[in-house]
């Protein structure tokens, strides 16, 4: 089981632990409007030291994640940040990894909790090949950061730092949106999460600014951005929250669960849909995750809020996943709070 040392971030003054996933690092340091805005311009990092790592090595590292992967991987360029999913042979969800590669490591970022099944996994498909997968998470630390200009992985790489350069939400070459042709609210994300030694960490952050991770997920959430753990449950398709778009090759060799994917994507709709909430802030409080989500009047409820999140300019805003069948023009309610929503996967 991976262990690491506490966040050093939780000594820093006003700082307040998060909770679920992101327990372990802090949620806020006490203005957390003021981080967000710091953050969103590009003035503050994120302590992200609770994700996990795992690095491959080995010649045979990138064709063997291909074949197993949704994504891609097999001719990936060095310091170029990609997405790729783990699945189910049943097409759901386990695993959602950021991969960078340097040239000789594969370097594998993933959900807090999650790096430890996922080395174990990738251990009993190694066969003969030549790879080696290794938990690094006690060893690196991860910080997130919105970039002040867009600019290459390679330039971000130029002095020897590794990082991720996130893809959402540019669609790959043999990729699929599920969220119609109109304008996305994230075309021109600039997140990315930086990977260093934790001896280092301190020398890295330095005194630059601090937010946590309550501003790094209203801003996710703003951009629509899916994520493992927080907008998935164990039957969670990649069709149902527009993954498809950055972390799906629909024409690669085959992987598990890719059955799942080209059935639900060349002959039908997913029976979920994730949608994006604007929540009633009248009130002193707003719905939690796992509320359930209801059309007025109807005592069946249609889903289920994942993400909540107050964002510096929208105010409070949310993710969730419904039925596909839920009427698109209508809000809906979550604990006697309404919910006005905007359709990202049509149904």
């Amino acid at each position: 089981m991976t262990t690491t040392t506490p966040s050093s971030s939780l000594t820093r003054p006003g700082a307040v632990d998060g909770h679920g996933i992101d327990a372990g690092v802090p949620a806020h340091y006490g203005d957390p409007m003021g981080e967000q805005r710091r953050l969103a311009g590009a003035a503050a990092l994120v302590d992200l030291t609770h994700r996990g790592l795992v690095r491959v090595t080995g010649p045979d590292r990138l064709t063997w994640l291909h074949s197993m992967t949704t994504q891609k991987l097999d001719d990936l360029a060095p310091h170029h940040g990609v997405e790729t999913l783990v699945l189910s042979p049943h097409g759901h969800v386990e695993h959602a990894i950021h991969v960078v590669d340097d040239g000789e490591s594969a370097w594998l970022g993933v959900e807090p909790g999650t790096a430890d099944a996922l080395v174990q996994w990738l251990t009993s498909m190694q066969f003969m090949l030549r790879v080696q997968v290794t938990d690094v998470s006690a060893d690196f630390a991860q910080f997130g950061q919105v970039c002040d200009e867009a600019g290459s992985a390679e330039q971000y790489a130029a002095d020897g730092t590794l990082v991720w350069v996130d893809p959402w939400p540019t669609m790959g070459p043999d990729s699929a949106s599920y969220s119609g042709d109109g304008p996305h609210p994230a075309t021109g994300r600039r997140w990315r999460e930086v990977i260093v030694p934790r001896d280092r960490a301190a020398d890295f952050v330095g005194d630059r600014p601090l937010s946590g991770t309550l501003a790094a997920e209203a801003l996710r959430v703003a951009d629509w951005r899916p994520r493992l753990g927080a907008d998935t449950d164990h039957r969670s398709i990649p069709h149902e929250l527009d993954w498809l778009r950055t972390a799906v090759h629909l024409h690669k060799g085959c992987y598990r669960g890719q059955e799942t994917v080209a059935r639900v994507h060349n002959l039908g709709r997913p029976p979920r849909r994730v949608v994006f909430l604007h929540l009633d802030g009248s009130g002193h409080l707003l719905p939690e995750p796992g509320a359930q989500l209801r059309v007025p009047g109807v005592e069946r409820p249609v889903g289920v809020i994942t993400t909540v999140a107050r964002h510096h300019e929208d105010g409070p805003i949310a993710l969730a996943v419904v039925k596909r069948s839920t009427p698109t023009d209508v809000d809906l309610v979550a604990d006697d709070c309404a919910a006005a929503q905007t359709v990202i996967v049509t149904p």
